[in-house]
């Protein structure tokens, strides 16, 4: 592992004071994610020192301008056992670490992005498989720079443009002038992080127009051209329909998760339902047992009182009928009685005011008098009541020693 550069504290501080900022200056990076992305920008500089995290404008296709970090510097490759060095960006978008980044490769002006290349497009555009197959949160900024150094020693993606008086089947050196020049002035670190000690040779010469290799000129046999030709189409066919079969499968997933949450909110809802109907079962069952003790207590009742009645019900006086078991609670059923007797005559009185059998003051005198008497009775049958609640604890209180014993 290359250690970390000298100015690391430098790049710690940097990167705290940009995802720490609020407001209109604030980085459009979610707050669950800015640490995260801390860490893969120092795990990325402390692995590639040749590359230094920076602010910088980033323009959508749509014509959106944003203000992004981004990783700017060069990717070491080896190609035919020589060290080159890769001007590369790359974006770290408002996505990300959820969404893969955006890497550019941007080359400098002696340098030309080969054509057909499998994995960069003529405007330098990286699409390698570890970017189709991001996954969240193992996906990581040093592993995504390993694999841009190993692709592209396998198929560099630049070519140097200065003219050779003759083919040399060995690639000059010259020393690496400068690694990228970012039209960018906003948020960079000081002036650039020391770069590895490692001369980077001149790149190899353009391939031919339809050739696709890199190697020595004027010697390569037909049928090599023609092979790698071939497999330069196939890898691009394959990629096309891994972008097409990705984005039918990430429609599917949208539609399933949908249909998922639907799911889900109708699931609470039966849940809900559920929970409210044992709820109100359990308040039935209750009620039920009440209504089951109560027709005992009625049948119970009946049964003894059937013979006591059963000769002499013309005789019967229906005041009568009801005996009391002690005299508060005779005196109860009276004050009740006259209760409910004078609410009666109340409502007699107002259908005759209203039709115009009584006179209205005739009407107010007589509901005054049976309102007060009326009152005497609700307040005495209360007192009675409290009388009886008392005399009912009493006799739980006297009853208590013989249910311990």
């Amino acid at each position: 592992m290359v250690p970390p550069p000298p100015n690391h504290q430098a790049i710690q501080q940097f990167l705290s004071s940009v995802l720490s900022q609020r407001g209109p200056s604030a980085l459009p990076y979610t707050e669950d994610t800015k640490w995260l992305i801390r860490q893969h920008l120092l795990s990325l500089t402390s692995t590639f020192p040749s590359l230094e995290p920076k602010t910088a404008t980033f323009t959508h296709n749509d014509g959106r301008t944003v203000n992004l970090l981004q990783a700017d510097g060069t990717v070491p490759m080896t190609f035919e056992s020589v060290t080159y060095n890769i001007p590369v960006i790359i974006w770290l978008i408002e996505s990300y670490p959820r969404h893969p980044p955006c890497v550019y490769v941007n080359p400098t002006r002696d340098m030309v992005i080969k054509r057909s290349h499998p994995f960069v497009n003529p405007s330098g555009l990286v699409a390698i498989p570890y970017l189709q197959n991001w996954i969240y949160p193992s996906s990581n900024l040093v592993d995504l720079a390993r694999e841009l150094s190993l692709i592209f020693g396998r198929d560099p993606p630049l070519f140097s443009q200065r003219p050779r008086p003759s083919p040399n089947p060995n690639p000059s050196y010259h020393p690496n002038q400068s690694s990228l020049t970012n039209s960018s002035t906003s948020g960079s670190i000081g002036s650039g992080y020391p770069r590895p000690m490692v001369r980077p040779p001149q790149y190899p010469p353009p391939s031919p127009p339809y050739g696709g290799g890199v190697g020595k000129v004027g010697t390569e046999d037909a049928a090599e051209v023609y092979k790698r030709n071939v497999i330069n189409k196939l890898v691009e066919n394959v990629h096309g329909d891994m972008l097409l079969l990705r984005k039918t499968r990430e429609a599917e997933m949208e539609s399933l998760f949908s249909a998922q949450a639907v799911l889900r909110r109708r699931e609470e809802e039966v849940n809900k339902g559920l929970k409210e109907m044992r709820d109100e079962v359990e308040g039935l069952e209750s009620q039920l047992q009440v209504v089951l003790m109560n027709t005992d207590v009625l049948e119970a009742w009946v049964r003894q009182n059937e013979g006591k009645v059963k000769g002499s019900m013309k005789d019967i006086d229906v005041d009568k009928a009801f005996e009391c078991v002690d005299v508060l609670s005779k005196q109860m059923l009276e004050c009740t009685a006259a209760d409910m007797a004078i609410e009666d005559v109340v409502y007699s009185l107002d259908k005759a005011v209203q039709e115009g059998a009584m006179p209205f003051d005739q009407y107010l005198r007589n509901v005054r008098l049976l309102s007060r008497e009326q009152f005497f009775n609700r307040a005495t049958a209360a007192k009675v009541r409290a009388a009886q609640m008392q005399a009912q604890v009493a006799s739980m209180a006297a009853r208590a020693p013989h249910y311990g014993s």
